[in-house]
């Protein structure tokens, strides 16, 4: 057994060797010229680079793709979700430019919209232009 936990750490550690370690998030848009708008001016990333198959913003250290495509189905979940310090100030700053915060009957939320979970986690959650579920979370 030890010689073949040995071999499966090697493995791991030349995988982990190759890989730069950052990770990379994609979400998908019908309409890239909506969402560099979106996620430019209303989130405020640092827009990189575009080419015919996505585009590409600086999201605090990780990149962000958003890959264009011709159908999207957006997914009943969180696609994406930024830990913030100040929930109520991020969802005012949001608010201030239009985006309201979405509403579920089965949570118990605050006038905001803000969710406190059992450890006391606060969440709230807002669509990008395709529909795409994004949170943000304190």
């Amino acid at each position: 057994m030890l010689i073949l936990n040995t071999r499966l750490n090697k493995r791991y550690s030349q995988i982990n060797k190759t890989m730069e370690k950052r990770l990379k998030a994609f979400v998908s848009t019908t309409n890239p010229a909506v969402a560099k708008q979106f996620y430019q001016d209303v989130l405020e990333l640092e827009f990189l680079t575009e080419d015919d198959f996505g585009l590409e913003f600086d999201a605090n250290g990780t990149r962000l793709r958003i890959s264009i495509v011709q159908q999207l189905t957006s997914q009943p979940f969180t696609v994406l979700g930024w830990e913030v310090n100040d929930i109520k100030l991020a969802i005012a700053a949001l608010n201030a430019k239009g985006i309201l915060f979405e509403r579920y009957a089965f949570l118990q939320q605050d006038p905001l919209g803000i969710w406190t979970a059992p450890g006391g986690k606060k969440v709230g959650w807002f669509k990008d232009p395709d529909g795409n579920i994004l949170s943000f979370s304190e």
